[in-house]
């Protein structure tokens, strides 16, 4: 029996080691009371918390959507695709998909809206090598562009997982990679979603069609504490899209972080 007992221990031991961390209850009952499939990674900047709702889905690699406009603009910016975030590219008159795309663009207007074809036409001045160059540069997920450099990271070749969402955000917040300082301090504005005299959040969501799944990543700052998140949902219909930036400020409450 004490034989059994001690082998039960090891392969317990043995199965928390290979996920990294254990499941995170407060946020997994969150999840279950608004039955919601999906996973939730939030993490202090020098990793020593860490909380995980999943860890499955946490370290599967999907589309990033529109979460990769956070590398794009830095890219884009770096490469002279546009020379700032005023700079504005024209609307070819054509209906886009939401009211809010159908006028013209610039960097500054297209990210809080999540334009399409602002970034399609950024896309296409970068070009295909360039983003082979900056992925594998910055490790970016699975480093695959695929063949089309206009949808590559909406329903093409490009993966990342949660855990390496929150571990990109992590490099991006210490400045890690050489661009421009001007560009991250571009990026820092633009990502502004909520600010209170008692914390500022940064963050992105993106929707990807194939499989439906729908992000938010980014970052809270509050005092000399800096936290990252990474949530992404399973979401069907756009009437649910809400969830992803609702369930994520809930966790963040339950971990007294905001």
């Amino acid at each position: 029996m004490k034989k059994i007992l001690t082998l039960l221990i090891v392969l317990l031991v043995f199965s928390v080691s290979l996920s990294g961390y254990g499941e995170d209850l407060d946020i997994a009952t969150l999840f279950k009371s608004k039955g919601i499939n999906g996973t939730t990674v939030i993490s202090s900047m020098d990793g020593t918390k860490t909380y995980i709702h999943n860890d499955e889905l946490a370290n599967q690699r999907v589309l990033p959507a529109s979460t990769f406009k956070i590398p794009n603009t830095l890219i884009a910016l770096e490469e002279g695709a546009v020379a700032d975030g005023k700079e504005i590219i024209k609307w070819d008159g054509q209906d886009k998909g939401m009211p809010v795309w159908n006028k013209d663009q610039s960097i500054e207007t297209a990210f809080p809206v999540s334009c399409v074809w602002f970034y399609q036409e950024l896309a296409k001045r970068v070009g295909k090598d360039k983003y082979e160059f900056y992925l594998k540069k910055m490790k970016y997920g699975n480093e695959q562009t695929g063949q089309d450099v206009t949808t590559f990271w909406l329903k093409g070749d490009l993966k990342i997982s949660p855990v390496e969402q929150v571990a990109f955000l992590k490099k991006i917040y210490a400045r890690e990679y050489s661009f421009k300082p001007s560009s991250y301090e571009l990026l820092r504005k633009i990502m502004i979603i909520e600010q209170t005299p008692a914390f500022t959040i940064r963050a992105k969501t993106g929707w990807a069609a194939t499989p439906r799944v729908g992000w938010i990543v980014g970052y809270v700052e509050s005092g000399d504490r800096v936290w990252f998140f990474a949530t992404n949902l399973e979401i069907e219909k756009t009437e649910d899209l809400h969830h992803r930036q609702d369930v994520t400020m809930e966790a963040l409450k339950l971990k007294g972080i905001i």
